[in-house]
């Protein structure tokens, strides 16, 4: 893939800024960090843009909130002006990231989606014997800050731009050089691209064509078990010495017992909630229930209208 340069220019662009502003604030108008940046927004619009120029962007000013839905996360939250820059950054590089991205990877991009991996595994579910899922160990926490670096390098050649990644990469880490937040929008283009190595080692050197991925969740699919141990041996090593990633649990079975994927499990001839998402369902349904007996449901329809 040729590296492309010269992009600071495009990413400053106040018409782009404006536009990273829209992005960021669309369904969070009400917060008054929002408020406060939109208040005074052409001043602030214009010291962000002297920030990218000069590569002395302000990041790491971040606040942590801890999630359930459905496993317990930690999300890292940036600060306004960063969520901006991000939104700015990605205006431009997103297109160059997509590029590399082969067609069976569904997260985080366009037209894809978690519905459409779905359908595409139980395509697959229907035409194979055996299956082989396999996900990472702390996926984003894991993520080596050298190996991104690298990844980035072979991709973009701007050193302003670079300086303004590495930037970003090194204001967060669990152990030292290792991981990225989650709830930055760099963060899902990073974890996509960093797996996205795999999906090329998958497809062009060993030649497998039943595959997806998601973030780091990946199922193969083949009509023999003993293919199915080689190719998972081969990507043991690959993602170990490549990546420096470590994979958790996996899954080598027929596609008669079910595949455990994206919240279903896929028969060959019927596709099922599994059953954590059967126990979601019902907790929401029960909670818009009791919302909706005690009126909260209609006092917010009537704030939206």
């Amino acid at each position: 893939m040729k590296r492309v340069g010269n992009l600071i220019p495009r990413i400053a662009e106040y018409e782009n800024l404006q536009l990273a502003h829209y992005k960021a604030k669309k369904g969070k108008e009400a917060k008054p960090e929002v408020w406060a940046f939109s208040k005074d927004l052409n001043a602030n619009l214009k010291q962000l843009q002297t920030q990218i120029w000069s590569g002395q962007v302000e990041v790491g000013n971040y606040h942590y909130f801890t999630i359930y839905d459905p496993k317990e996360r930690r999300i890292c939250a940036a600060a306004y002006s960063e969520r901006v820059l991000h939104h700015a950054i990605m205006n431009v590089c997103s297109p160059y990231f997509e590029a590399f991205q082969i067609s069976d990877s569904y997260a985080t991009r366009i037209n894809k989606g978690t519905f459409k991996a779905v359908d595409k595994a139980w395509g697959f579910q229907k035409q194979y014997a055996y299956y082989l899922k396999l996900d990472v160990r702390k996926y984003f926490d894991s993520i080596d800050h050298g190996v991104m670096m690298g990844l980035l390098e072979r991709m973009f050649k701007d050193k302003a731009l670079l300086n303004i990644f590495s930037k970003i990469l090194h204001s967060y880490e669990v152990l030292p050089g290792k991981g990225v937040p989650i709830g930055n929008l760099t963060s899902q283009f990073f974890a996509n691209h960093y797996l996205a190595v795999l999906d090329h080692f998958v497809k062009d050197e060993l030649q497998v064509k039943p595959y997806i991925r998601y973030m780091d969740d990946f199922a193969i699919w083949a009509d023999d078990k003993a293919e199915l141990q080689g190719i998972q041996s081969k990507i043991e090593e690959f993602i170990w010495h490549r990546l420096l990633l470590d994979l958790k649990t996996n899954y080598l079975n027929t596609t008669a017992h079910g595949l455990p994927f994206l919240g279903f499990r896929l028969f060959p001839q019927k596709k099922l909630l599994s059953v954590r998402s059967k126990r979601r369902f019902k907790q929401k349904t029960a909670f818009l229930a009791e919302e909706l007996v005690r009126g909260a449901i209609f006092i917010r329809l009537e704030a939206i209208c």
